[in-house]
């Protein structure tokens, strides 16, 4: 997410219907400078007690007014349990909020005349490929940041999660079928908007990471940001990542996000957000000076797919480019949050017609914190009072969300029937298995018991726990390390596994993969005859280039007929 990783199966798109809300915006009433100054002294006390209650570890906030920082503050705790304190200066993760700082860079490209919000995908990146000829052929930069290609929304986090780069997963989303007619339908997409920024960046030559120091960390000295996952590791000023285990806050899970960086690789702080704050409300300007031409990043706030109600104010929501556009109980906003699931909420909130904005980073997921205290800065600064707990109302929605979703995959898997049916011998589900979309994955036995191995050269290993027959239980998720999930397997009449499902994977049902026959021939007697020159004598045979020995033994790589048993060995 983007947004966070390894939940989907639990809730993830109830999620991305709150993530990418902002609290709301405007009023009629001048917001006076004393208006703030008051708003302001209630806020940091709400902080100091949400902090004080065990709602986050830490966070820090930000707010801008008039084109002016007029509040920079940091709470609590870099890493729980340890004594260093978050202050304005500490490196967040800022997960979904990089969205609509990506579209900040774009921006800046559009305004530059480098690239269109409207030009072709298929010009820039000719390489990518849909599913489907004709989105292929017509999808544009506006198309990826406003979710409208028809992507499924979790396409490509499953790739990332197994340990496939950025190349490669932007690469395998041609197998992904649409949840949704080309431009009828809204989808929240990381890997789908992480190519609409990459090949934006195509014309120049230079990186994602190149252009968005260039066009915008650089120029508005915001001298702790990155997209690159590397340099947040540098910074010892940093908050670690922090997920409830029995009750109490837990540093457990690091997050490496690079590859997608442009929709939740960012890596900033309260400081440096707020400089971007300023340059949004400004239209371009920063510090006197036009950056950005005002036409090029006001398309990024142009209501394109519509969302809904906000699940707790009830204000009309809308989304843009990499920006949420809410109409709410305050008028006009723009937004966008930001989570890690092993750990990291954010949160920005931009009311243009007062050029007022807030940005709060917090160390710790699940939690509602940074909308419950950006609402009640909103409620402070429009009504001069706080209307509800919203800290709670946004505690209890994200329960909501997830709790009975979380109890639910346990309760799948809370105990086999009884009795339960024996295994087969773990030599009926070891082997190699494939498809297009997850590639290899490879079962191999362990003493008693089974080990699954996938990714890039069997980069995630997981052991199975035997449940019932021929379904396996494992534990895929380090952040909910008690929710299990299932891999099964479809046994042939020889007695072996001829296809695996793995269903942390099959979001998209792309999770099953079938069995790849490993093929051996023997060299033909004329090879080994001398029947043709020295020069090729002294090459090894390769039976893929020899057509007698193609027609004889075919590759059966995850196909629907099983190769000869002269071929095979495995």
């Amino acid at each position: 997410m983007g947004l966070g990783r390894n939940f989907r199966r639990w809730g993830m798109r109830a999620f991305i219907a709150v993530m990418v809300l902002s609290p709301h915006a405007a009023s009629a009433d001048t917001i006076t400078p004393e208006r703030i100054t008051a708003a302001l002294s209630k806020l940091e006390a709400l902080a100091e007690g949400v902090v004080a209650d065990g709602g986050v570890p830490g966070l820090a906030i930000g707010v801008v007014h008039d084109d002016k920082v007029v509040f920079l503050k940091g709470f609590g705790h870099r890493e729980a349990g340890k004594p260093e304190a978050v202050d304005a200066d500490t490196v967040f993760q800022i997960a979904s909020l990089s969205k609509p700082v990506s579209a900040t860079i774009v921006a800046a490209l559009v305004s530059e005349g480098i690239v269109s919000w409207d030009a072709k995908i298929a010009d820039l990146d000719p390489a990518f490929r849909l599913a489907e000829p004709y989105p292929t052929s017509e999808l544009t930069v506006r198309d990826l940041f406003s979710h409208r290609s028809g992507l499924p929304g979790t396409a490509g986090d499953d790739l990332e999660d197994i340990g496939y780069d950025r190349a490669e997963i932007l690469r395998r989303l041609r197998f992904v079928s649409p949840s949704s007619s080309f431009r009828a339908g809204y989808s929240y997409s990381n890997f789908g908007l992480t190519e609409g920024a990459v090949a934006a960046a195509k014309p120049t030559g230079k990186s994602w990471e190149e252009i968005a120091e260039e066009k915008l960390y650089r120029p508005l000295g915001m001298v702790s940001t990155s997209s690159r996952h590397a340099d947040f590791i540098k910074h010892a000023n940093r908050a670690a990542l922090h997920v409830k285990i029995d009750g109490v806050w837990a540093a457990k899970v690091k997050r490496d996000p690079d590859a997608q960086a442009p929709a939740g690789g960012v890596s900033s702080t309260a400081r440096d957000l707020s400089q971007w704050a300023r340059l949004v409300l400004g239209n371009g300007v920063y510090a006197g000076e036009t950056l950005i031409k005002a036409d090029a990043l006001d398309q990024t706030h142009v209501p394109l797919m519509a969302r809904g109600k906000n699940p707790v104010s009830g204000g009309e929501s809308f989304y843009g480019l990499g920006w949420n556009i809410e109409f709410g109980r305050h008028g006009l906003s723009w937004g966008h949050a930001g989570a890690f699931s092993v750990g990291a909420r954010t949160l920005v909130t931009l009311f243009p017609e007062e050029k007022l904005g807030i940005v709060i980073v917090a160390n710790a997921f699940s939690t509602g914190v940074p909308e419950g205290l950006s609402d009640s800065f909103a409620d402070l600064v429009f009504d001069g009072k706080v209307e509800k707990d919203w800290v709670k109302a946004w505690d209890d929605t994200y329960a909501s969300l997830f709790g009975p979703a979380i109890a639910a995959a346990k309760a799948t898997y809370a105990a086999p029937p009884s009795p339960a049916r024996p295994a087969g011998p773990a030599s009926a589900y070891a082997g190699r298995y494939f498809n297009d979309f997850i590639g290899d994955a490879v079962v191999s036995s362990a003493g008693d018991a089974l080990v699954l191995k996938v990714g890039p050269a069997g980069a995630r290993s997981y052991s199975l726990k035997h449940f019932d027959g021929d379904l396996f239980l494992t534990f895929p998720d380090a952040e909910t390390p008690d929710r299990p999930s299932g891999v099964g397997f479809d046994i042939g009449p020889d007695g072996r596994a001829s296809a695996m499902t793995i269903e942390f994977l099959d979001d998209n049902n792309l999770g099953t993969l079938q069995r790849a026959w490993v093929i051996s021939c023997s060299a033909p007697s004329s090879f080994q005859r001398g029947a043709r020159s020295e020069a090729t004598r002294r090459r090894p045979w390769d039976p893929s280039r020899d057509t007698r020995a193609s027609r004889r033994c075919r590759t059966f790589d995850g196909g629907a007929r099983r190769p000869p048993l002269s071929c095979r060995t495995s």
